[in-house]
């Protein structure tokens, strides 16, 4: 890429972000928009502008995010948002400390040296102004390599001192959240799985009740049997349907009675598909019936349910939390497929349909799900290859030698180096996060919260391998393939000189994404105008409205993977081409500021795991830091530096090291709950029938708390049924 057009794309993206910031500062003070920049806030019961928020300066937002404490994140957000705001500000760290002493030191070994110049006078190959600010400038065997082999050292040894400071404060905030006086019904609760058949003449209730009263006598208090919703669901869900178009019908006739006719004008449906076609008959007779004839048929289908659709899974509640820490980390049968015991997840997290799915279906399901992934990046390689090739005009060129006199025009040049690569990444990118959540899920995973680590996991080694690994290799092939086919043997040496040379796409594909991306992250200009249209044509009720503005959380499956990438590109280049520590450092700087932003006001968390994501954050880190020593030996190795080969070996096996001592010392107390992290005392006596009844879910629940018919059902399910 020509100096000129990262120029290009630099100032632009800058401009983009200032004009989407004070578009932000105007748009958010306006009271009709307080839903889409302050739902959070809203969803708490506070008043939105409370701070300062609707000061003219467009800078208030920053003094605010900067001002507000971790525990004011915790409390808006929750803890998995305050670990997520650890790691943003560990990647920063990382990056100035690296920075401070690679950007005044390897800048100006790198600039006064002339390889760029040697190899262009031979019309090997093109090089821009940028390239001569690279490790590339730097002459093979040169002694100057050795200041960019003691910069590698320095790296890993500042990243290894951050990410241990890092784990010890997430692992103090998740025991100081565990430990909290609130009662959390998930603490008195565990889940079981792969119950074996019941015996004859016994129900799967008292076969549960009995197992766990004799191994917890004092403690157990009652368990609750899985059941196969599905059918009740449907029924439920047609329902609520129903009462949502009746109170949309209802508030379409009030509006009538004040705009129109003093008696209004009674809304019509056809009864025929989508509302269109058959006969006309009145909407809310029409609902009304509806919902008559569907309440009895729920109800109905509540009993049946109860009663005969048990599954092999339950959850069994304890009087106290250290009892159930306690059944949740041991192991209950002599075979380790029956009576599977864990931590029960929190009541919104549930993921029922997964719960009846047995130990070794479990296990054949993760590697069929690892196969189809290990496909799904194979596929994507060949697509994502095609758009490595048009990180440069050249490539573009001999690809599609037609477009040359389009491509040779000044403006045209400019803004396909600046932007269409980048672009065209960052769309292919957003089409496959809902694949990998179904694929997680199908895995046979309990709760919401491991299904979104276990899709955040599945989505970094994608885009790692696709987007790094993939760019890279695949823009180096198709630039050096006639050399290669000339010299098979030279491919190593050829791939690794011209490493350096995809740093400027990464440069602009990361400045992309700190200015473009949280400038239409803080803006929210999308979320915004489909706001005012919903309002506008399709909102009539309350409920209605909120499910308009309703912001959803923080997305940790694709945000941190993304967020990975970023720190994955800057270490790999930090030293092969330092001018990319600065653009590292505003993308987590500017992130971490946004984001604050959107967290203390906008974004309202759907699950709380207390920080479980922090140890694949931490692994995903090391794996990152491996990556970047595995290139630079590579790298130092076609610079033909003996002193390297010896020198660099020891990083590898010393980040292996330093991630197996983390994961001995702390990942326990992630995975489970400590027992005297479960001791503290409560606020208050847990109400058990409230923690029991937390997890019944809304299709098995009466809305007739008066029903004796009903409360019948349920007592009678309590002695030899089953309640899912």
């Amino acid at each position: 890429m020509e100096f000129s057009s990262f120029l290009t794309s630099l100032g632009t993206s800058f401009l983009i972000f200032v004009v989407l910031m004070l578009l932000f500062t105007w748009l958010s003070r306006k009271p009709g928009n307080s839903f889409v920049y302050f739902p959070n806030r809203i969803l708490k019961g506070l008043d939105p502008w409370d701070g300062g928020s609707r000061s003219r300066n467009p800078f208030a937002w920053i003094r605010e995010a900067l001002s507000s404490s971790e525990q004011d994140v915790i409390n808006m957000s929750g803890v998995d948002a305050a670990v997520y705001f650890v790691f943003l500000s560990t990647a920063l760290a990382i990056l100035v400390l690296s920075g401070l002493v690679l950007l005044p030191v390897l800048l100006p070994v790198a600039a006064t040296d002339d390889n760029v110049k040697i190899q262009k006078a031979k019309g090997n190959q093109t090089f821009s102004d940028i390239d001569k600010l690279l490790m590339g400038n730097v002459k093979g065997g040169s002694p100057r390599l050795w200041a960019f082999l003691i910069a590698t050292y320095w790296v890993s040894l500042v990243t290894y001192f951050l990410l241990w400071k890092a784990y010890v404060h997430v692992s103090g905030l998740r025991a100081n959240a565990l430990m909290s006086p609130e009662v959390k019904p998930e603490q008195f609760a565990v889940l079981v799985r792969d119950i074996p058949p019941v015996h004859e003449g016994q129900t799967r209730k008292e076969q549960v009740d009995s197992y766990f009263k004799s191994i917890y006598p004092e403690t157990f208090y009652r368990s609750m049997v899985v059941t196969n919703n599905k059918e009740v669901n449907k029924i439920y869900k047609e329902l609520e349907g129903y009462k949502k178009k009746l109170a949309h019908a209802e508030a379409v006739y009030d509006e009538s009675k004040k705009t129109g006719k003093p008696e209004g004008l009674r809304p019509s449906i056809r009864t025929g598909p989508l509302g269109i076609v058959g006969r006309k008959v009145d909407s809310i007779e029409h609902y009304n019936e509806k919902i008559k004839e569907l309440i009895p048929k729920l109800e109905a289908e509540q009993k049946v349910t109860l009663r005969e659709n048990q599954q092999a899974c339950a959850f069994a509640f304890f009087t106290n939390t250290v009892t159930a820490a306690s059944a949740a980390q041991s192991l209950h049968a002599q075979m380790v497929d029956t009576w599977t015991v864990m931590e029960a997840p929190e009541p919104r997290q549930i993921i029922w349909s997964n719960l009846k799915i047995k130990f070794f279906q479990r296990i054949i399901r993760q590697y069929v799900v690892c196969f189809i992934v290990a496909l799904t990046i194979l596929f994507y390689m060949i697509p994502i290859g095609f758009i490595s090739a048009l990180t440069t005009l050249d490539n573009l060129k001999k690809l599609l030698p037609f477009l040359k006199p389009i491509v040779n025009i000044v403006a045209v040049k400019t803004v396909l180096e600046a932007y269409l690569p980048q672009i065209a990444l960052i769309v292919f990118l957003a089409l496959l996060p809902k694949l990998l959540l179904a694929l997680s899920k199908a895995e046979g995973i309990p709760s919401v919260g491991h299904a979104v680590r276990a899709t955040s996991g599945k989505y970094f080694y994608f885009i790692i391998l696709n987007v790094f690994i993939g760019v890279t290799l695949g823009g180096t092939l198709f630039s050096t393939f006639k050399s290669i086919e000339k010299e098979p043997n030279s491919i190593v040496s050829l791939l690794a000189s011209s490493l350096p040379g995809n740093a400027t796409f990464f440069l602009t594909f990361v400045a992309l994404k700190f200015f473009v991306g949280y400038g239409l992250e803080l803006s929210r200009i999308v979320p915004l105008i489909i706001f005012h249209l919903k309002k506008k044509y399709l909102c009539k009720t309350e409920a209605e409205l909120k499910e308009a503005w309703f912001p959803g959380d923080l997305g940790y499956a694709t945000r941190i993977p993304g967020d990975m990438l970023v720190i994955t590109i800057v270490l790999c280049y930090s030293v092969i081409a330092p001018l990319i520590i600065p653009f590292g450092v505003v993308y987590f700087g500017l992130g971490w500021l946004v984001l604050r932003n959107q967290a203390l006001k906008v974004y309202a968390p759907s699950f709380e795991t207390y920080g479980r994501m922090w140890p694949h954050i931490h692994a995903r880190v090391i794996a990152a830091l491996i990556l970047y020593q595995v290139t630079m030996f590579g790298y130092f190795g076609v610079k033909k530096f003996s002193f390297s080969t010896f020198s660099l070996i020891p990083l590898p096996i010393l980040s292996l090291l330093f991630a197996y001592v983390c994961h001995k010392k702390f990942y326990r107390s992630f995975s489970d709950t400590a027992l005297e992290v479960a001791s503290r005392e409560l606020k208050e006596i847990p109400n058990m029938e409230r923690i029991y009844r937390s997890f019944i879910p809304p299709s098995l629940s009466s809305e007739k708390a008066d029903d004796d018919h009903f409360e019948d059902a349920l007592s009678q399910v309590s002695r030899a049924g089953s309640l899912a």
